[in-house]
C-alpha cells in the first residue's frame, strides 16, 4: 500500500523548500499536522490566531522568495485566515493555503462549520480548489505550487475534506511540472533597448519582483541613466541612498519628487502591478508615457497607451538589457536632493510626548543596517516610510493592502527564517491590540524580536479623516494600554517610553537582549503624520450638532 495523502503532501512541500507552515491546530487537519511532526525539513509553528498564521506565512515567503504554508480549519478558522491570504494576493507573495474541509460525506448537507471554501477565498486568491477525491490531492498540491511560484504570483487554495488526509494513495509521487520559460529573452531586450535609446528620460519603478534581480537593476540604472522609483512599501527594491534614487512612491511624497517620473518619456515597471497607492491613484504612467511591464504581472484594465509586457525573469532581461541598449549618464542632482530633502527628519523633540520620527531616527541610528523592518498599516507607517532610509536588501515587510495587525506576526516569521538578523516591528496601538498576541507564540520559538509600540491613542488615519472632512472626531479613541506590562504577561520584556530622554536607552537594551522585548512609545496624538496636525484640522464644536 502506497503512504497516506498527508504524508505525500508534506513531502512534496519540503522538496519545494516549503520549510514551515503556520496554524491554529484545528480537527479538521490532524493527520496533516502530525505528518508535519514527523518531517525533518518543516517546522510547526503553532499561533495564537489564524490572522496571525496567515500574516506569518506571507512574511515568510516575501522574504525568502519560496512559499511558505498557512493552514486554517472550516468555516470560522477560514474566515480568520482570509486577511493574511488577501495581503499575499495584494502583494503578489508566493503562499500555499491548506483549508480542512467537513468529511466527504457530509458535504452539501450544511454540516457543522460547513462553507464553499473554494467559492469564498476566489475573489482573495489567485487560485482555489477543492479536491474531489483523496487521489487527486498531492498532484492538486503541485499544481498549487506551480500556480503560486508562476507569472504573478500569489496565494494558492485549496480545500480538502478532513476524512482524505489518512486515505493511502497507491499511485507513487507525483513529479512536479518544469517550469518553461517564454523564450526569447535577448530578442525582447533588443526591442525595449531601442525604446530606451530613443527616450531622453527614461523611469523605472521597482516593485517586489525586483528582490532576486537588485544588484542587476543597480547596474542597468547606473549604466543606462534611469532614474528609480520604489514602489508602494518596496523601499528594499532599490537603495535609498543611491545617486539613482528618485523617491518611494508612498502616501504622502512631496510633488518634487515626482518631477522625474512627471518628465519620463519611457516607463520600464519590474515586478510590480503598478497598484493604485504606486500610481498616485492611476495618475502614473500617463497614457502618454509608453509603459514597459516586466515580469509576470500583466497592466491592469485602467491603463492607457502604448504598453508593452515582457514575460520574462527580471534579472535576465535587465542583464541582456545592459547589453542591448547604449549606454549614458544622466545628471540626476535634482531628483537625488528632494530626496534627501523629504527624507531628513525635523528637528528632534524635547520633553513630553515623543515625537514619530524620532522613534525611527534613533533606531536607524542604533539598528544594524541589515535589520529586517515589519511595519505594520496606519498614520504611523508615514514616519517609516519616510525616515529609515532603506539600503540593504530584504530588509522591508510591508502589506500594500493596508492590512492592520501585520507587523508583529511579521516580525517572528522573518526571525524565524533568518535568526541571525535583526528583526524590529513598528506597529500602532491599534495593530498591536489586534495581533500582538503573537508576541507569546514569539517567546515559545525563543525568537527575539523588538516590537516597537507607537502609542497615540487613536486609530490615527481615520482620525485624520474625520478631522479633514468633519472637523471633529467619532469613536477613533484607543484607550492607554500598558503595553509594558501586558507583554511581561506574555513573557516578554517589557519597557515604556513617556519621554525622549528614555527612548535611546530602551531601544538601546531591547536591541541587545536575546528574547522579546516590547517598547511602548508614548507618542504625540498631535503628529498624525509627518506634514500633519490633528489641532490645525479639528473646528471649534458647533452648539447646534
Amino acid at each position: 500500500m502506497g503512504s497516506t495523502v498527508a504524508r505525500q503532501v508534506v513531502r512534496i512541500l519540503a522538496d519545494a523548500r516549503v520549510r514551515r507552515a503556520y496554524a491554529v491546530p484545528g480537527e479538521s487537519f490532524l493527520d496533516l499536522f502530525d505528518a508535519l511532526h514527523t518531517e525533518p525539513r518543516m517546522t510547526v509553528v503553532s499561533t495564537r490566531h489564524e490572522a496571525g498564521a496567515a500574516f506569518m506565512a506571507e512574511a515568510d515567503a516575501k522574504l525568502r522568495g519560496t512559499p511558505a504554508l498557512a493552514l486554517a480549519g472550516r468555516g470560522p478558522g477560514a474566515s480568520n485566515l482570509a486577511i493574511g491570504v488577501h495581503t499575499a494576493h495584494q502583494d503578489e507573495t508566493p503562499m500555499i493555503v491548506l483549508l480542512g474541509q467537513v468529511a466527504s460525506a457530509n458535504l452539501g448537507s450544511d454540516a457543522l462549520q460547513e462553507v464553499d471554501l473554494a467559492a469564498m477565498y476566489q475573489p482573495l486568491a489567485k487560485w482555489t480548489r477543492q479536491a474531489s477525491s483523496a487521489d487527486e490531492v498531492p498532484g492538486l498540491v503541485l499544481e498549487a505550487l506551480r500556480v503560486a511560484t508562476t507569472g504573478r504570483k500569489g496565494p494558492a487554495v485549496l480545500a480538502v475534506p478532513s476524512d482524505f488526509w489518512t486515505a493511502r494513495v497507491d499511485s507513487p509521487k507525483p513529479e512536479p511540472e518544469r517550469e518553461v520559460r517564454p523564450g526569447g529573452v535577448r530578442r525582447l531586450a533588443a526591442e525595449i533597448g531601442k525604446l530606451v535609446d530613443d527616450s531622453r528620460y527614461p523611469a523605472v519603478i521597482a516593485g517586489g519582483g525586483v528582490r532576486e534581480a537588485r544588484s542587476a537593476l543597480i547596474e542597468v540604472a547606473e549604466h543606462l541613466g534611469f532614474a528609480v522609483y520604489n514602489a508602494f512599501s518596496r523601499q528594499d527594491a532599490f537603495p535609498e541612498d543611491h545617486s539613482h534614487y528618485a523617491g518611494h512612491l508612498g502616501p504622502g511624497v512631496s510633488d518634487d519628487q515626482l518631477i522625474a517620473l512627471q518628465q519620463a518619456d519611457l516607463v520600464l515597471a519590474l515586478g510590480t502591478r503598478l497598484d493604485e497607492v504606486t500610481t498616485r491613484n492611476y495618475r502614473f504612467p500617463a497614457a502618454t508615457q509608453p509603459l514597459v511591464m516586466v515580469g509576470g504581472v500583466r497592466p491592469g484594465p485602467r491603463r492607457r497607451g502604448l504598453t508593452f509586457h515582457v514575460d520574462a525573469d527580471i534579472g535576465e532581461f535587465l542583464t541582456e538589457l545592459r547589453v542591448a541598449a547604449s549606454p549614458r549618464k544622466r545628471n540626476l542632482v535634482v531628483a537625488s536632493q528632494a530626496v534627501r530633502d523629504f527624507m531628513t527628519p525635523p528637528p528632534r523633540g524635547r520633553s513630553g510626548p515623543v515625537h514619530p520620527a524620532d522613534v525611527v531616527r534613533t533606531l536607524r541610528e542604533l539598528a544594524p543596517d541589515d535589520t529586517i523592518v515589519a511595519n505594520d498599516a496606519g498614520n504611523f507607517a508615514a514616519f517609516v516610510h519616510r525616515y529609515w532610509c532603506f539600503t540593504r536588501p530584504r530588509t522591508q515587510l510591508g502589506p500594500c493592502n493596508g492590512a492592520m495587525g501585520y507587523a508583529v506576526p511579521a516580525a517572528l516569521a522573518a526571525k524565524l527564517a533568518e535568526p541571525q538578523r535583526t528583526v524590529v516591528a513598528m506597529v500602532g496601538d491599534g495593530g498591536a491590540l489586534m495581533t500582538g498576541q503573537e508576541v507569546e507564540t514569539a517567546v515559545r520559538h525563543r525568537a527575539p524580536i523588538v516590537v516597537v509600540v507607537f502609542q497615540n491613542g487613536l486609530y490615527g488615519a481615520i482620525a485624520m479623516h474625520q478631522a479633514r472632512v468633519h472637523g471633529r472626531l467619532s469613536s477613533v479613541a484607543v484607550g492607554t494600554i500598558d503595553f509594558a506590562s501586558w507583554a511581561r504577561g506574555l513573557g516578554a520584556a517589557g519597557y515604556t517610553v513617556n519621554d525622549l530622554e528614555e527612548l535611546e536607552p530602551a531601544l538601546a537594551s531591547a536591541l541587545v537582549r536575546q528574547r522579546p522585548c516590547v517598547i511602548d512609545v508614548r507618542t504625540d496624538p498631535d503628529v498624525l503624520s509627518p506634514d500633519t496636525r490633528l489641532s490645525q484640522m479639528l473646528r471649534p464644536a458647533d452648539p447646534d450638532g
